[in-house]
């Protein structure tokens, strides 16, 4: 369905996944206003790319990478509506084939990644093929995207992931063999009381240096609730999302 935030629009119609709290989440929390050259893997309408095109400074370069034909078709469009039309840049294929015509261009590496990737490794899948490969890692696995995250990102970048809870261990179980780890960890509750049902992952480089290398890789353990017991968005998610929802 059609969303509209306070500086631009999203058309999904035509993607697999449509607007979702976690993608407004991560486009919000993910530290992305201070970077100069950000990758959005796995565009789909382009969200988290005009999110991020909002938030950082006007020099910010911002790449979409979608795979989808319809999801590219309409990433095109909402970012040519947008206030940054030039700011993002998409390029329609998958992320293996991207990472090949960037190294083969020489082209600098990226200091922030964002994805809000499929997740599900297995279970039902939709009915819906776009949805099913939105969803599920039939096109793009834990560990393909950890290699590209490995290889695109810059020695001292970040690359912002959400993930369901159940697909924690999974994902961070693979982390080593791609030179990778989780500086922040982030705990999402849909209201106090409940478990945490999705989290925001903050991946580095693991990096051989002169100091204690537990110490360099410690991991930050971090909280928010999405709404508080009177079923209201909670401070810290009203704040949090103020610059995009139309009625914050």
């Amino acid at each position: 369905m059609p969303f509209t935030f306070k500086q631009f629009h999203i058309d999904d119609q035509q993607c697999g996944m449509a607007v979702s709290t976690d993608s407004v989440i991560l486009g919000a929390w993910a530290e992305l206003s201070q970077s100069d050259n950000i990758l959005d893997i796995g565009a789909g309408s382009g969200l988290l790319s005009l999110m991020a095109a909002q938030r950082s400074h006007d020099q910010t370069k911002i790449t979409a990478v979608e795979i989808d034909s319809a999801a590219a078709q309409a990433c095109v469009k909402n970012i040519a509506n947008s206030p940054w039309p030039t700011k993002v840049q998409l390029f329609q294929g998958s992320i293996q084939a991207f990472e090949q015509q960037h190294y083969q261009h020489s082209a600098p590496l990226f200091d922030h990644i964002i994805c809000n990737p499929p997740y599900f490794e297995q279970g039902t899948q939709a009915k819906n093929s776009a949805r099913a490969d939105a969803r599920h890692t039939n096109t793009l696995s834990f560990a393909a995207l950890q290699q590209a995250i490995s290889r695109l990102l810059a020695p001292q970048g970040n690359a912002s992931i959400i993930l369901p809870q159940q697909s924690l261990n999974s994902f961070i179980g693979q982390l080593d063999e791609h030179g990778l780890f989780v500086s922040k960890h982030l705990e999402i509750i849909s209201t106090p009381g409940k478990p945490a049902n999705r989290a925001i992952l903050v991946l580095q480089h693991t990096l051989t240096t002169s100091q204690d290398e537990a110490n360099c890789h410690k991991t930050e353990y971090l909280q928010m609730t999405i709404r508080n017991k009177a079923a209201q968005y909670s401070q810290t998610m009203t704040e949090l999302c103020r610059p995009f929802y139309l009625k914050l």
